[in-house]
């Protein structure tokens, strides 16, 4: 069956998911640009899977799969500076550097599908 609404995909819900962990665990950080930067990545990953499934082409949807990736790993640098910095603490590093794995992952994978069709 296929997806009808990008709020189908669970590579969309992990994203969305991953964007609330990072607002929660950055919430009180001092360092603004950091903070800001890091917030932008995070919900830029599933906007762009959101905006290029809705352009109904599947080179477009894949343009953005593809921007969606370089903002996981936009994310998942960020992490490894702010733990090195001692934003976050190491647990708190590994959860969400474990999410942004799984997350690229998916969109590997979601992109291999779409060069199938």
């Amino acid at each position: 069956m296929a997806v009808q609404r990008f709020e189908d995909l669970q590579v969309w819900n992990k994203s969305q998911d991953l964007a609330v962990k990072t607002f929660q665990e950055f919430e009180n950080c001092k360092l603004f640009s950091l903070k800001d930067q890091i917030f932008r990545a995070s919900v830029s990953i599933s906007n762009n899977i959101a905006e290029g499934f809705e352009r109904n082409s599947n080179k477009d949807f894949t343009r953005f799969l593809f921007i969606s990736l370089g903002s996981v790993s936009e994310v998942r640098s960020m992490l490894y500076l702010a733990c090195r910095l001692q934003i976050i603490d190491e647990p708190s590093f590994n959860q969400l550097k474990s999410l942004t794995d799984e997350i690229s992952k998916m969109l590997y994978g979601l992109i291999k599908s779409m060069k199938m069709n």
